[in-house]
């Protein structure tokens, strides 16, 4: 990144820095959205700004978007780093404060933008999806009482660290592994990616390291509630959205890992990546469980065409 915003200001990346005192880097205190954009328009920017507003009045951080100037701001931003799509996160810390806990309002919060180009896809990650692994990590319980995408993010960085352990020994496994005969190029190449699973502390399926979940079985749509803790994303809403204008069964609730195990579909949302399929299910112990016939679900497929035509990505291709 050549430059980033800090408070509305293109700022080279060198010279863009904040306070030692900013309550953010002290104690976690803010919050940030991530996007995408598509045709260099950000996707579902009023829905990103709604939640990352109700978020700064629960910390009390006196910050209220406007989508009209947050989207001139994201276009100077792409045309300085020489973006045409690009991946957007904005953060918004709570600005400076004593050292200690306070009571007190904050009054000057730091606002920061970014912009990097989209992670390179492969497009069978929409053919043949992910692996999905268990970990041990527990979700922890959120802060408030929803969970807020808040900087306070360790508890993804330890379970994202025990992925990385769980890649790199499959890794060790399966490079010396013969390709099968006959195998296309491309599909023989293609190594599954991994996202972990998280669990609550009962048990309960949450939610991925930066994905929410859901699953199929018998026709029916299910995705864990909002009560697991889990962050309410903005994918995920439109997902549900979808179901409902698509008339398909949905139910938010409590599940198991050995309930998503019997599952017909499995995928995961995020709002960079969309709807990713989940082909197989990967444990600690080296248990594998493939999902489904090995490959993106019929209803999973459509849910995924609805949602890129939802937000406008037909027409950006």
């Amino acid at each position: 990144m050549k430059y980033i915003g800090v408070n509305g200001v293109p700022t080279p990346s060198g010279e863009a820095v904040i306070s030692v005192m900013d309550h953010g880097f002290m104690y976690g205190m803010g919050l940030f959205e991530t996007l995408r954009t598509y045709s260099g328009e950000p996707c579902l920017l009023d829905r990103h700004l709604t939640r990352l507003n109700e978020g700064c009045g629960i910390l009390g951080i006196p910050y209220e978007a406007d989508a009209k100037k947050m989207q001139t701001e994201i276009g100077e931003l792409l045309a300085l780093n020489g973006l045409s799509e690009a991946y957007i996160r904005l953060t918004v810390s709570a600005g400076e404060g004593p050292l200690g806990l306070t009571t007190e309002k904050y009054s000057k919060p730091a606002v920061i933008l970014y912009a990097k180009p989209l992670p390179p896809v492969n497009p069978v990650l929409y053919t043949l999806g992910k692996q999905l692994w268990l970990l041990r990590t527990r979700r922890n319980t959120p802060e408030s009482d929803v969970r807020l995408k808040s900087l306070h993010y360790m508890n993804n960085l330890l379970a994202r660290r025990e992925l990385a352990v769980y890649e790199a020994r499959e890794t060790a496994e399966t490079s010396n592994l013969p390709v099968a005969q006959g195998a296309s190029p491309s599909l023989s190449s293609y190594s599954l990616p991994a996202e972990g699973m998280l669990l609550t502390a009962e048990g309960h399926l949450a939610e991925g390291i930066a994905s929410n979940l859901f699953f199929i079985e018998k026709g029916k749509l299910y995705t864990p509630e909002i009560g697991t803790g889990i962050l309410p994303g903005i994918t995920r809403a439109v997902v549900i959205e979808l179901a409902a204008k698509c008339r398909l069964a949905m139910e938010e609730g409590k599940y198991t890992w050995d309930r998503l195990a019997r599952a017909e579909e499995v995928f995961v949302t995020n709002s960079v990546q969309e709807l990713v399929p989940v082909t197989l299910l990967a444990e600690p112990d080296g248990k594998r469980i493939g999902v489904g016939d090995g490959e993106i679900g019929r209803i999973t497929r459509q849910l995924l065409y609805f949602y890129r035509e939802s937000v406008g990505r037909q027409h950006a291709q």
